[in-house]
């Protein structure tokens, strides 16, 4: 009997085949989970020609971040741990007593109620994103708690089993108004 040195060679075409099917069945079936982001609504467009909306200065809450992450509200500087106290504080104020739900202090430079409540809010365009998303987030949840309250003490009902004229009712009694720009 006679052996050979050659080593017996392998068809590697039809292994290139298998594996571009492989790669291909991965990518087809493979889900790519969807970046979330800041949830907003953007307003609808002005029907008439002038859209300017006349504000009572004391309804207008002036938030500002600069670039060294320190946060401002109507120029007082603040740290961000307190900040949805004061955002609460303002929205639910009740200054011109039109509110019955509110539950305010009643604060003479503070908002008239929560249906006037208006935020302008400055970020400097060399702020932090991280502290940008820190503000968003506050102001978000500051909004949360008092809609929760509303629903619990007003409407006596669960936040789990609300219907959607019950959410929408809340969503009105605490309407989310906000402006925004940068520094430049």
């Amino acid at each position: 009997m006679r052996y050979s040195n050659k080593v017996p060679e392998v068809n590697a075409g039809s292994m290139a085949d298998i594996a571009f099917l492989l790669l291909l069945f991965f990518l087809v079936s493979t889900t790519i989970q969807n970046d979330k982001g800041i949830i907003r609504k953007l307003p609808t467009p002005c029907p008439t020609k002038d859209c300017d909306i006349k504000l009572n200065e004391r309804n207008v809450l002036r938030i500002a971040l600069n670039n060294s992450g320190e946060l401002l509200i109507n120029s007082k500087l603040i740290q961000f741990k307190d900040l949805q106290t004061n955002l609460k504080r303002f929205i639910d104020n009740n200054g011109d007593s039109s509110c019955k739900y509110c539950q305010g202090a009643r604060i003479h430079n503070s908002s008239d109620n929560p249906q006037e409540a208006t935020f302008v809010l400055t970020a400097h365009r060399n702020a932090s994103y991280q502290d940008y998303i820190t503000l968003q987030d506050e102001l978000t949840e500051a909004y949360k708690y008092l809609r929760q309250i509303y629903i619990r003490d007003v409407l006596k009902s669960d936040i789990g089993s609300l219907s959607n004229i019950e959410l929408k009712e809340a969503q009105l009694a605490y309407p989310f108004r906000i402006t925004e720009s940068t520094i430049k």
